[in-house]
């Protein structure tokens, strides 16, 4: 049976005690959890619209997977999750500035409503 470790950094936001981990090493893989665009250090949602949200999103994701060994051109999936899909061309201005030339295969979906809310979040899996 594959083992499990959990990555935490506190370069990223910290995670619900005893909820969730920020992510976890298994099998060769990343598995990071859903990131908001909450700063480390104040635990707020940062200032700016849904380009500079987005932007953080993958700032935390970035630091999580760098603890883990990782890195965000590693990324071989990601989940956006918008709380409007009138922000997805915003969004994907932004997201397109990252994860390598390859980039990962991804969904996006609108949902009702996310945490604290913010207008995205983003979750990835990478490989190590």
């Amino acid at each position: 049976m594959a083992s499990k470790t959990p990555v935490l950094t506190s370069k990223a936001p910290k995670p619900l005690p005893g909820i969730y981990s920020q992510a976890i090493k298994c099998n060769g893989m990343v598995y990071c959890s859903g990131a908001v665009a909450m700063d480390a250090e104040t635990g707020k949602i940062i200032d700016g619209d849904v380009k500079a949200h987005t932007a953080q999103c993958i700032k935390n994701l970035s630091a999580i997977l760098e603890e883990a060994g990782s890195d965000i051109t590693k990324v071989v999936k990601v989940n956006v999750f918008l709380a409007s899909m009138d922000d997805f061309a915003a969004m994907n201005e932004e997201y397109m500035k990252h994860w390598g030339d390859v980039k990962p295969v991804r969904t996006c979906v609108a949902v009702k409503t996310l945490p604290l809310n913010t207008d995205v979040e983003i979750e990835c899996t990478a490989h190590l």
